[in-house]
């Protein structure tokens, strides 16, 4: 679940890592208001919206003073920010952070996430701060440091300590930022993060360490353990599709294609959609229905799939071993006479009980194009498509 800076900002301060003082406003009045109050009298009007770059998209402004704070959150709040993350059709700002300026003397990059490879989270710190990470990785990838960090022990002193001579600091600046490092790991820890990042990372000329920047995503996984952060989830910056998805407990993410794929087991929809774009056609989703598909939840994915008009066909991929094939096609036919699917639909069952799902499906009398294998259900798909 993504957060905004100014939510992401608010959960950092209270494990104390510094951040600079700003508040939320939904209007103009709001955010002048909100500028009256900040320490100085340098503010920083900056569009709140789930998408990066926002400031090369014309969403972050410094304003010397009220009177350009107004018309900076004037420009700002309603316009539609498109940025390298949001796509062409970009985003409407519904609400902005104002916080107080900072004397930047140098910007650093902090990170940390998770390394499936090596099964530890990784911190990571660069001296290229304000710069995309993607950019630095791929252009001069010895300037980020990492620290792998081992599960049973925790981020350690010296880590904190290597990394943060590795930003080139000494005096109070590296005892600061060491101190910033231990207290950005425990909230990273502490509040079950997918992701932190900290970009720009910034040295004051007071010799101060701040967040001026914040990015948190936390693991959907964990949000049991967390009721407080629901709240905090903003559905404006979400695809209603995959809103809709998530109320049925399906993993749902739209992409451009024009098939809808509706799979068990997030491994198997990857390698569906895969054998789909290699027998000519497009994807139009992700969506994976879990291992106890039933009518219902069939019917669910149908409803899903079909609201999005860029879908001309829809391949089912099944694999039955917690569920039985025979139980998921009488839920596919039971789900097809709800919804009443107006495209055609290639199925592909196979494990326990194969055989009597195919029976199932030829004998309901509702036009399925039943498959035999997956290379055999993506050509019937694309051959759908082009009929």
């Amino acid at each position: 679940m993504k957060i905004h800076e100014y939510q992401a900002k608010e959960i950092l301060k209270k494990y104390g890592v510094p951040v600079p003082e700003g508040y939320v406003a939904h209007s103009v009045a709001e955010a002048v208001e909100v500028a009256k109050k900040l320490p100085t009298a340098v503010a920083v009007v900056k569009a709140q919206i789930h998408a990066g770059g926002r400031g090369k998209g014309g969403g972050v402004k410094v304003a010397k003073n009220i009177d350009e704070v107004k018309t900076y959150a004037s420009q700002i709040l309603g316009m539609t920010l498109v940025t390298h993350q949001t796509g062409p059709e970009g985003r409407l700002v519904k609400r902005l952070l104002v916080e107080q300026g900072v004397n930047i003397d140098k910007e650093f990059y902090a990170g940390i996430v998770l390394d499936r490879a090596t099964g530890q989270n990784v911190f990571m710190v660069s001296t290229e701060g304000g710069m995309e990470i993607e950019k630095v990785a791929e252009e001069s990838p010895e300037k980020i440091i990492k620290a792998y960090i081992n599960p049973a022990i925790g981020l350690r002193d010296f880590q904190a300590r290597e990394l943060s001579f590795a930003l080139g600091l000494s005096g109070d600046a590296l005892k600061q930022c060491v101190k910033f490092i231990k207290a950005l790991y425990k909230a990273y820890e502490e509040t079950d993060a997918s992701l932190f990042e900290i970009n720009p990372l910034v040295l004051t000329k007071e010799s101060q360490m701040i967040a001026l920047d914040a990015k948190v995503n936390f693991d959907d996984n964990a949000m049991y353990r967390h009721p407080e952060f629901v709240a905090l989830r903003d559905l404006d910056e979400e695809d209603p599709l995959e809103i809709e998805a998530s109320k049925s407990n399906l993993n749902y993410i739209k992409l451009d294609g024009n098939v809808g794929c509706m799979v068990n087991g997030a491994g198997l929809a990857m390698a569906t959609m895969d054998i789909i774009k290699l027998a000519g056609g497009d994807p139009a989703n992700f969506l994976d229905v879990g291992g106890g598909a039933n009518a219902e939840t069939v019917a669910s994915g149908f409803r899903i799939i079909l609201s999005d008009p860029n879908v001309k066909a829809i391949l089912i991929n099944i694999f039955g071993g917690i569920v039985r094939c025979d139980r998921v096609a009488n839920g596919v036919v039971e789900a097809s006479r709800l919804v009443k699917p107006h495209v055609p639909i290639v199925v592909r069952l196979e494990g326990t009980n194969a055989i009597e799902a195919g029976k199932i499906l030829e004998e309901s009398g509702l036009n399925f194009l039943v498959a035999k294998g997956l290379k055999q259900a993506a050509e019937k798909v694309t051959q759908a498509l082009a009929a």
